[in-house]
């Protein structure tokens, strides 16, 4: 409600609203007062926003975190709400208090905004207000507020006069040899984005030396972010400055004391890569890319196995084979038997993508064996990982080299004690079995797909169930009718009545992609079999399933099979089995009168 001194002014009233909202001590209803401030600048108008609710909310930075965060977001969207871009300047007041408090969150969502609106300010707007901001918050005695500048030099920069441009980088500068380690993290991790905006002599007499500086830091957090930005700046330079000014620090970087600035070169290497180009790759990355394989930290070998194929992809094609034999597989011949399983696990997911690039001789002589090593691995997620890139090696040999060391690892992973190891082999047989063909399938696989069926996780049934499905759409209408059906049916004798059940289950998913004439012929009659069973659970998923197949069967079938069927269950004893039972006759419009007891 109003305050009663403003009570009697009703222009005043969203302003009253809200400053009663504010003080209240329910942060609750702070944060939901700030998540409609657009509702009340709506309701102020543009000129009363700027002289009223702005200026309020700048006296009012001292609530929760959570509220602030709420308001730094608010006021990035605010533009429109001011009067637009003549006038957005006054929204810089509020952020940049708010960039300056001590909570990161707060502080990185004000920052996110005054990007927004930067774009919004004329050239002279941003030399006006905007820059002198930079400086101020560049220039604050708390680190908060430094590190809050550097993410606003890139937004500024490209729109302001040349001596406007030059103190601009001079603070830069000073915030990269900033005495507190935040700041120059900060920096760091802006120095990328700065480096595009900035004009080619610029980059190479300032941002080149702030980028070997920040390198050498003696903070490994600070390093770690330099090897981010030398992609941007790498990719900005021409060929011949690449090699003297980026690269040293790249195998500085790729060769340093910590193992996590040492991780960040491998996560990034591929990045890298792609910006130094395909000359300098082979001259000067590939034995840095080598080293990273056989780090001594696991950490360090698991991101660089991960980047091998991608890697090897990139190597230029007239010496990419004699790289990857001689440097890349001796490597990934040791890694295959690394103790650390994450580092095996990266390594098979992306190995067998080395097989189109090496050719057939290359890849039975070489990775063949490594392929079969980790099949036989002790952690599954490796086996699983070689399993699910099958494909790559398929393509190249054939699946007959593979299939006699495939199906042991394959049926071993069905029957891993882990349920979550077989549901990831479930999910996975769709591919294998568009990539091994319906009579290896068969002879092989099909009854382990079956078998799952009747497992007693009940995510495995479920998800077994999905599968019958993909399988039938990939082998077709025939192949149901004589590999999956009969199987399914006779389940619904089981003596359990969860695998009765399950042949429900089935029939609910197949019957879509078996066509009308099958699930007529063998699974309709096998549902109204079950509408006698004597447990309830069953009985009611009868009902359900009879509303799936109503919609694919002839109508004839509906009157002569369903109705019946679905009548005797809407009089059964049990109220489940009713309810569903009737919505299902409603729903196929086979309503009639209950008969009377």
């Amino acid at each position: 409600m109003a305050t009663s001194e403003t009570s009697g002014d009703d222009s005043l009233y969203p302003i009253a609203v809200l400053i009663d909202e504010l003080r209240n001590e329910d942060v609750q209803l702070r944060l939901n007062s700030i998540k409609k401030l657009s509702t009340i600048a709506l309701a102020l108008g543009v000129e009363r926003t700027r002289s009223e609710l702005i200026p309020f909310l700048t006296d009012t930075i001292y609530d929760e975190d959570e509220v602030l965060l709420a308001l730094a977001e608010q006021l990035g969207q605010f533009t429109a709400y001011v009067g637009g871009s003549e006038t957005v300047h006054c929204l810089l007041e509020p952020l940049e208090s708010l960039a300056k408090v001590e909570e990161t969150v707060v502080r990185d969502k004000a920052v996110e905004s005054l990007r927004m609106i930067a774009p919004e300010h004329s050239p002279a707007d941003l030399e006006n207000y905007l820059v002198p901001l930079v400086k101020r918050l560049s220039a604050g005695d708390w680190f908060t507020s430094r590190t809050s500048a550097c993410g606003l030099f890139s937004v500024t920069y490209a729109r302001v006069s040349t001596a406007i441009k030059a103190e601009l980088r001079q603070h830069f500068c000073n915030l990269c040899g900033d005495d507190t380690p935040m700041v120059r993290r900060a920096a760091a991790s802006k120095l990328g984005e700065f480096a595009k905006v900035m004009e080619i002599e610029h980059l190479k007499s300032d941002i080149i030396p702030l980028f070997a500086s920040l390198s050498q830091d003696e903070q490994d957090s600070v390093r770690l972010l330099a090897v981010e930005s030398c992609v941007s700046i790498a990719s900005l330079l021409p060929i011949s400055d690449k090699e003297t000014l980026v690269m040293p620090t790249i195998l500085q970087a790729a060769d340093d004391k910590s193992w996590r600035v040492r991780y960040m070169v491998a996560d990034k290497f591929t990045d890298i890569q792609k910006a130094v180009g395909p000359t300098l790759t082979g001259q000067k990355l590939v034995p840095a890319f080598s080293n990273l394989l056989k780090d001594i930290e696991a950490e360090v070998r698991s991101a660089a196995s991960n980047k091998i194929k991608d890697f090897c992809e990139a190597l230029p094609e007239e010496s990419r084979e004699s790289v990857v034999m001689t440097d890349i597989l001796p490597c990934a011949k040791d890694l295959v038997l690394d103790p650390n399983q994450h580092v095996k696990s990266a390594l098979a997911s992306v190995i067998m993508g080395l097989a189109p690039l090496l050719g057939k001789e290359n890849t039975i002589e070489h990775l063949l064996p490594l392929f079969l090593n980790q099949l036989k691995d002790e952690c599954p997620e490796v086996r699983l990982n070689i399993i699910s890139n099958l494909d790559s090696v398929n393509q190249v040999i054939g699946i007959s080299k593979l299939s006699d060391n495939l199906l042991p690892a394959i049926v071993e992973l069905a029957e891993d004690p882990k349920w979550r190891v077989r549901l990831a082999i479930i999910e996975y047989m769709p591919l294998l079995a568009a990539q091994l063909g319906v009579k290896f399938f068969d002879e092989k696989l099909n009854s382990l797909c079956m078998s799952w069926l009747v497992d007693h996780v009940y995510a495995i049934r479920e998800a077994a169930a999905i599968n019958l499905k993909k399988l039938v759409e990939r082998f077709g209408h025939e192949w149901a009718s004589v590999a999956v059906v009969p199987q399914v049916t006779a389940m619904a004798k089981d003596t359990n009545y969860l695998h009765r059940l399950t042949c429900l289950f089935c029939i609910n998913v197949l019957a879509e992609v078996c066509g009308p004439e099958i699930t007529a012929k063998s699974l309709v009659p096998t549902v109204i079999n079950l509408s006698g069973d004597t447990v309830a659970n069953v009985r009611f998923n009868v009902a359900k399933t009879l509303a799936i197949l109503g919609a694919i069967v002839d109508s004839s079938i509906l009157e002569s099979s369903f109705k019946p069927a679905l009548d005797k269950l809407r009089s059964d004893t049990d109220p489940d089995v009713k309810f569903y039972s009737t919505e299902t006759s409603e729903s196929l419009s086979l309503d009639s009168k209950l008969p009377d007891h």
